[in-house]
């Protein structure tokens, strides 16, 4: 197994897995169409804008009762290349860039809503403080 430094400051080695997996990754990549062949050109930047400046707010923190300043548009149901669900401003939410590459990617990844709102009820409906009969 070969190994690889992780960090120059602290210069620790970790082993590399023999199955590909780091290159994998980086092949998956290679091979992703750019942003302007998934739809994100100019006509995606200027209905980013416009929306930006309508929903300036992150929606994730509002449900959270904090102000933070949203950065990207977000589609609420992914679109998987759905061209109609795609423009659908309604299926739309303004988030910071965090909550956006955090939050946002574990929920489509795992399909568990982390996080609880104001009152501390679990924001996940699934989660069984949201059931009707537990």
């Amino acid at each position: 197994m070969a190994l690889v430094r992780d960090r120059a400051e602290n210069a620790k080695q970790r082993p590399v897995p023999p199955n590909g997996f780091f290159y994998g990754r980086l092949k998956m990549n290679q091979d992703r169409q750019t942003s302007a062949q998934r739809g994100y050109g100019y006509r995606w930047q200027k209905a980013r804008e416009g929306y930006l400046r309508k929903h300036p707010l992150c929606a994730d923190h509002g449900r959270r009762g904090q102000i933070v300043a949203a950065t990207v548009v977000d589609h609420v149901i992914p679109h998987r290349g759905d061209s109609k669900l795609f423009w659908d401003s309604g299926n739309w939410q303004s988030l910071c860039k965090h909550c956006h590459d955090s939050h946002k990617q574990r929920l489509e990844k795992s399909g568990i809503d982390a996080g609880c709102d104001l009152s501390g009820i679990p924001l996940d409906s699934n989660h069984h403080w949201n059931r009707k009969n537990f």
